[in-house]
């Protein structure tokens, strides 16, 4: 991608962020994005294929920039804690993107996002690739459900040390999946 495409995706990818979460809505035109972005509609649409595309991408951009690409592997409990403390964080961009119309496909590319991560720590556990795949989809699945209920309709404000304590409890449950995780 050239400098030029870059700058105008961060651009819009950052003024979907800053609007939904200031407004608390995904129903935000394209021509406000686009403004705010200073590019061309056609640009969103050229990039993003609608607006939707642009919110779902703008989220995981922000996820793994934030939280992915700035954790350890090797420390779990850590992890998680930043985890929801990344999401408390930004609550009101999430809580937006949860209850809008692009609800669904945001909880989809989480869950792809997150599986892979999960992938990593179930390597060398004697379960086959497939199983691993398939477990590692179901805890994304289950801890994104929980997230997602904490983040439109938990208490203000939100506790990320008490979200991150709940979902180490349950990881235990799952016996060897996450190594250095303790009941």
């Amino acid at each position: 991608m050239d400098k030029r495409v870059q700058r105008s995706r961060a651009a819009l990818l950052n003024a979907a962020i800053g609007l939904v979460a200031r407004r608390g809505t995904t129903a935000i035109p394209v021509t406000e994005l686009a403004d705010a972005a200073g590019v061309s509609r056609q640009l969103v649409y050229l990039q993003f294929g609608d607006r939707d595309g642009l919110l779902v991408a703008a989220a995981a951009d922000l996820v793994t920039r934030e939280l992915l690409d700035e954790h350890g592997d090797d420390d779990i409990p850590g992890g998680v804690l930043a985890t929801t403390r990344h999401f408390a964080a930004h609550r009101a961009f999430y809580r937006a993107m949860l209850t809008g119309s692009c609800a669904y496909a945001m909880t989809r590319t989480f869950n792809q996002v997150f599986s892979p991560f999960n992938q990593r720590f179930l390597q060398g556990r004697h379960v086959d690739e497939d199983t691993a795949k398939d477990l590692s989809l179901f805890m994304a699945a289950g801890a994104g459900a929980i997230i997602n209920d904490w983040l439109v309709d938990g208490p203000d404000p939100l506790d990320p040390d008490a979200a991150a304590d709940r979902l180490l409890r349950l990881a235990c449950l799952v016996p060897g999946a996450l190594p250095g995780v303790q009941p």
